[in-house]
C-alpha cells in the first residue's frame, strides 16, 4: 500500500499578518496590499492562459481580483476550488475509470476467445490419456503456480505434448492445466475390488515408467503389507524394460510366501502373467500344475530368494 505524506498547510493568519517583521502597522497594511495586487495580477495572468490539459480541474474564478480590494476580505477565498469544480473533477474521474474498464472487460473477451480456440485445436490434435492416480491441477509448470483443482483417478484427459520440468500439460474444463508427470496412461486403469486398492502410495517413484496395470499391482501389494518398503520398478533388462513388471523386496519366507499367494488369489483381477519366488514360477494359465521348479541361475538375485517378482500382461 502507498505511503502518502501530506505536507501541513501554513497558517493564514501568520502569512498576511506577519508578513514584513519591523514595519509598522499602517506600512504593513499597505505592504499587505501590495502583495495582493502583486498576487492578483499573477494570478489574473495564469488564468487568462491557455487552459490545462488532462485531469486537473481549473480553481472557479469569478475574474481577476481588483487591485483596491477591501483588505478586510480574506484573500485566501478567492483560491478555494469550489464544489462544482469538485463534482466536475469527481464525473471526469468515473469517466475515466469506466473507459479502463471497458478496454479491460474487451482484453479479457480477446483472451477467452483466444484460448477458446487454443483448447479447440488441442483438442482436435492432442492425445487423450488416462489418469492412473488423482492428480492436482496446477496453473502453470513453475514453482509459482496455484493449484486450482484435482481431477480424479481413471479420467481421460487431453494432453497437448507440452511439458515443462515434471509436469505436463492437459486440457481440463475447457482450461489449460498442469499435471505430474508419469501419472498418465494410454490404457485405462482398472478399478480396484474388494481387498484390491488404487489409494496412493508413500514412495510414487516405484510407479515411473510402469503401465497401469503394473501400477495396480503396486499399489494394492503396498496397502496389503506396508511392512515392504522397497520395490523394484521399471529397468532395461527383461520384463522390466516394458514397464509390466514390479519386485516386492524381501528375503522373509513367511511374508515374501504370503505376498505369493495374495498375488495368486487376485490372478485375475491383476491381470497377472507370472509370479516368481524362491526359484520356483507359477503362470495363471498352468495354475493347475502349482509351483514349478525352475532351473538355477546362479545367484540368490537371479533365482528370486530375495524378492518375489510378478509381471502383468
Amino acid at each position: 500500500m502507498a505511503v502518502h505524506r501530506h505536507k501541513r498547510e501554513p497558517d493564514a493568519r501568520h502569512l498576511f499578518v506577519r508578513p514584513f517583521p519591523g514595519l509598522s502597522t499602517a506600512k504593513k497594511v499597505s505592504a499587505g496590499l501590495a502583495v495582493l495586487a502583486t498576487t492578483s495580477v499573477v494570478a489574473a495572468g495564469v488564468l487568462s492562459a491557455a487552459p490545462v490539459t488532462g485531469d486537473l480541474v481549473a480553481a472557479d474564478v469569478a475574474g481577476p481580483p481588483s487591485a483596491t480590494m477591501s483588505a478586510e476580505i480574506d484573500p485566501m477565498e478567492r483560491f478555494v476550488v469550489s464544489r462544482s469544480a469538485s463534482r466536475r473533477q469527481s464525473v471526469e474521474t468515473k469517466r475515466v475509470e469506466t473507459k479502463k474498464t471497458v478496454v479491460h472487460e474487451a482484453r479479457t473477451d480477446a483472451d477467452r476467445a483466444a484460448t477458446a480456440a487454443a483448447v479447440r485445436k488441442a483438442v482436435q490434435q492432442g492425445d487423450k490419456l488416462w489418469t492412473t492416480a488423482p492428480l492436482n491441477l496446477w496453473t502453470a509448470s513453475g514453482e509459482d503456480a496455484r493449484q486450482v483443482g484435482e481431477v480424479p483417478a481413471s479420467r481421460q484427459v487431453v494432453v497437448t505434448g507440452r511439458q515443462a520440468g515434471e509436469r505436463v500439460e492437459i486440457v481440463m474444463a475447457g482450461q489449460f492445466r498442469w499435471v505430474t508427470h508419469g501419472y498418465l496412461s494410454e490404457d485405462k486403469p482398472v478399478q480396484a475390488p474388494a481387498g484390491l486398492s488404487m489409494a496412493p502410495c508413500p514412495d510414487p517413484g516405484v510407479e515411473n515408467g510402469l503401465t497401469s496395470a503394473a501400477v495396480y499391482v503396486y499399489r494394492s501389494v503396498c496397502h496389503a503389507f506396508p511392512q515392504i518398503t522397497t520395490y523394484g520398478g521399471w529397468d532395461n533388462h527383461g520384463e522390466h524394460s516394458s514397464g509390466r513388471a514390479l519386485d516386492i523386496m524381501t528375503s522373509d519366507v513367511t511374508l515374501g510366501t504370503a505376498i505369493a499367494e495374495f498375488l495368486q488369489a487376485h490372478a485375475s483381477e491383476l491381470h497377472l502373467y507370472d509370479i516368481l519366488w524362491r526359484q520356483h514360477i507359477w503362470t495363471p494359465v498352468r495354475a493347475a500344475e502349482g509351483w514349478r521348479l525352475f532351473a538355477s541361475r546362479g545367484s540368490a538375485t537371479a533365482d528370486h530368494y530375495d524378492h518375489v517378482h510378478v509381471s502383468v500382461y
